[in-house]
């Protein structure tokens, strides 16, 4: 029987701010999995029944419904994709993932005035999601400034 008497090296350790943004990754690649299939289902409600949502209030930007349900459609598509590369670890889900959801927020801005409660927690999970990929280092870009 012989003894190893080398001595054992530490489990590296994350940190707090790591471990929350790697939580922060896993949650945000399934909040884009889901958002993307919301943004589909209201991308088929559009497409489908022009008069599904009405106009609230008075607002500068206007578009066709038909023409947000395509947007909507196809941008859901995306955004879930991007979300099942986020959820592999791959990293063009995550530069998909941050460009994606900075688009989405700009999208569910002007999409304000037909569901002004949806468009606002989208935004806010879109932000969400640009964090938690922006601040991720378990895709080997460890680097703070």
């Amino acid at each position: 029987m012989s003894q190893n008497t080398a001595p054992r090296k530490a489990a590296p350790q994350q940190s707090t701010s790591g471990a929350w943004a790697s939580g922060g990754t896993l949650f945000a690649g399934v909040l884009m999995l889901v958002t993307g299939f919301m943004d589909v289902f209201q991308g088929i409600a559009g497409i489908a029944e022009d008069d599904v949502y009405t106009r609230i209030g008075d607002y500068v930007f206007k578009f066709n419904l038909t023409t947000w349900g395509w947007i909507h459609l196809i941008l859901g598509v995306i955004v879930a994709i991007a979300g099942f590369g986020i959820l592999k670890g791959a990293e063009w889900g995550r530069i998909a993932g941050i460009s994606l959801a900075s688009l989405n927020v700009l999208f569910q801005f002007l999409f304000l005035p037909y569901q002004p409660w949806w468009a606002l927690f989208s935004m806010a999970i879109s932000i969400f999601v640009i964090w938690a990929l922006a601040t991720d280092d378990a895709y080997g870009t460890d680097q703070r400034y």
